[in-house]
């Protein structure tokens, strides 16, 4: 196997609202919010639904892979109920090798309700059901080590039991890449986060927001320094700017494509990584590999939801 994603098993839910929607619901545009059960039953009680995909961040970039040919698994936490099977099935569709043995719990399985706004944006509320509790139990060794590269998402890491998931994949991996998902989860988990990066990752991708947070820098060019002296593969988001990879002293960096009809922008960075560690693993040089992660989240981003 190439690469094993490893994260919240999400069922994303899909729904256009208006910019006052998120205001009455007390929403920020652009963030992902955690909810409760009753709170995301409440919300989408007026919504009516696009989509329904097997999503949450590191699926999303592991349904991607296998889109280019790629062999790649996934094991995320689901119970045994409707949208788990949906889950499941979703993945299975996608030609991704589901290694996550799903049994009844005691907590249902996590969605996702990702709200559209007309420019496009995406807010999401995340009830995160029993993707939350996995555990290093849920992780087989023998999967682990039988991947070329593991990749983790930032949305996953917390104390207690994601965290002993968390630190076995890492044990055992060949390779680590992670994604650190969103600016609320460093913030959240700044120091944890900045240790990971510096002594356990091997490869990081971060939007520009995210690595400025994490660093406490001011400026693209101080970053681009400190990443350099880490001597890892960071890989930087930059929206309309385009992206940079830091390899070592080793900086390429890739425009963003322009004129496009853009819809929506949930799994643009999802994509992204997808298409960069396509390019990793296929032996593609850096600049290829940005072009690649820049070509897919182009497409993603002129239609709803994160499926190219």
């Amino acid at each position: 196997m190439k690469i094993l994603g490893i994260g919240n098993a999400i069922v994303d839910v899909l729904c256009k609202v208006s910019d006052d929607f998120l205001i009455q619901n007390s929403l920020t545009k652009s963030t992902m919010k955690l909810i409760n059960e009753d709170e995301f039953k409440k919300i989408l009680s007026s919504l009516k639904i696009e989509e329904t995909i097997s999503g949450g961040s590191v699926a999303n970039s592991i349904v991607g892979l296998s889109q280019l040919g790629n062999k790649v698994g996934f094991i995320g936490k689901v119970s045994d109920d409707e949208l788990g099977r949906k889950y499941e099935d979703g993945l299975i569709k996608e030609k991704v090798d589901y290694l996550y043995k799903k049994k009844k719990e005691p907590i249902p399985t996590g969605s996702c309700l990702i709200l559209i706004t007309p420019d496009s944006e995406r807010t999401m509320c995340t009830f995160l059901g029993t993707a939350s509790k996995i555990n290093d139990n849920d992780l087989s060794v023998e999967e682990i080590k039988s991947a070329d590269i593991t990749f983790l998402e930032g949305y996953l890491w917390d104390e207690g039991e994601p965290k002993k998931a968390f630190d076995k994949a890492i044990m055992y991996s060949n390779k680590v890449a992670m994604s650190l998902s969103d600016l609320f989860c460093v913030e959240r988990h700044k120091i944890n986060f900045l240790n990971l990066v510096k002594d356990k990752l091997d490869i990081i991708f971060a939007n520009e927001q995210e690595i400025l947070s994490l660093t406490n820098l001011k400026s693209i060019n101080d970053v681009i320094i400190f990443c350099k002296q880490l001597e890892k593969n960071i890989i930087i988001t930059r929206g309309e700017k385009g992206a940079i990879s830091i390899n070592g002293n080793e900086v390429e960096e890739c425009k963003a494509k322009t004129n496009l009809l853009i819809k929506d922008l949930t799994g643009a960075g999802d994509l992204f990584a997808a298409g960069y560690l396509h390019g990793l693993i296929n032996n593609m040089s850096t600049k290829e590999s940005l072009k690649k992660g820049t070509e897919l989240s182009s497409k993603i981003i002129q239609k709803i939801g994160a499926r190219i």
